[in-house]
């Protein structure tokens, strides 16, 4: 059995994870009692929303070129990995699944769950990035990097506030 996988599939994913984490540091920013960090946590919601569209954009240059890339998956391996990682699709901006804003939290915990989040988005995007064609594992790279990008501005942040 083969599956059709291409980039664009991962790029529609990419687009709902960068959605959540828009959420979810907008809900963050609401909650936070300091100001200082209110500001940070909206600005990191707009980047979040600015690589929706980057990824976006990216998926429609490359939708003519990948239409018929076909991984060969005899034992539909890759449909059992995407199936087990797929409850995590999304887990940027769900940094714990039951986490609610109380408005209780500290900055540096919504720092650390929201670095967690943005590393298990990178794993998720690291192992689809096995199950694509060559010609699509560029466009996957570009993904990883921006969230490696998030993890670093974070981080930086977290180690100001301490």
């Amino acid at each position: 059995m083969s599956v059709t996988f291409t980039a664009l599939e991962i790029f529609e994913i990419a687009e709902q994870i960068e959605r959540n984490g828009a959420k979810f540091y907008h809900q963050a920013a609401e909650k936070t009692g300091d100001k200082s960090m209110s500001r940070f946590f909206s600005q990191l919601a707009e980047m979040e929303n600015n690589h929706e569209k980057i990824f976006s954009e990216m998926k429609e240059k490359i939708k003519a070129g990948v239409e018929g890339a076909v991984v060969f998956d005899p034992n539909a391996e890759i449909a059992y990995y995407l199936k087990a990682i797929g409850a995590s699709a999304g887990w940027e901006g769900k940094a714990l699944p039951r986490l609610s804003f109380s408005g209780k939290e500290t900055p540096a915990q919504i720092l650390r769950a929201a670095i967690a989040a943005e590393r298990y988005s990178i794993d998720y995007y690291l192992g689809l990035k096995e199950m694509v064609p060559q010609a699509d594992k560029k466009s996957i790279d570009v993904i990883i990097k921006e969230e490696m990008g998030h993890v670093v501005t974070l981080q930086k942040n977290l180690e100001q506030i301490k």
